[in-house]
């Protein structure tokens, strides 16, 4: 079986303030299945992080870069089939939920979400990963 791996990256460049070495991707696509690591309001070209602060530019971001990873995965927000919402604080959940709605609007995916203590950098507020099933086209 072959994958194709999308945006591979090591977690030295993304976190060089962690002891941390582990080759990683962005997106794996395999048998029309699309696995997108969790997103975070982080530039995936600059791996700058934006929105400190606000967790509506940082749910935003996320939205963004998934709508950008699933167009380079071969589909599009309309594929996906599971979200995943990992807040900080319950009290984001309106503000999230409202921008993640607005990028979903008539897809109907499954939801999970979960209030964590923390995310890998302090500064994240929001983390949405999203698995999606290629059409056949």
């Amino acid at each position: 079986m072959k994958y194709n791996r999308i945006r591979p990256f090591n977690t030295a460049d993304t976190y060089p303030e962690q002891n941390l070495s582990n080759d990683l991707c962005q997106a794996v696509v395999a048998n029309n299945m699309v696995f997108l690591r969790g997103q975070i309001g982080q530039d995936l070209d600059t791996r700058e992080s934006v929105g400190i602060g606000d967790v509506k530019v940082q749910a935003e971001k996320a939205m963004s870069n998934i709508a950008m990873l699933m167009e380079e995965a071969g589909g599009s927000l309309e594929d996906i089939v599971k979200v995943t919402v990992y807040l900080t604080d319950i009290r984001y959940r309106e503000a999230v939920y409202n921008v993640m709605g607005k990028w979903l609007k008539g897809v109907f995916p499954v939801s999970t979400g979960l209030v964590v203590e923390a995310l890998a950098r302090p500064e994240w507020l929001v983390e949405i990963d999203a698995t999606a099933v290629l059409s056949d086209k």
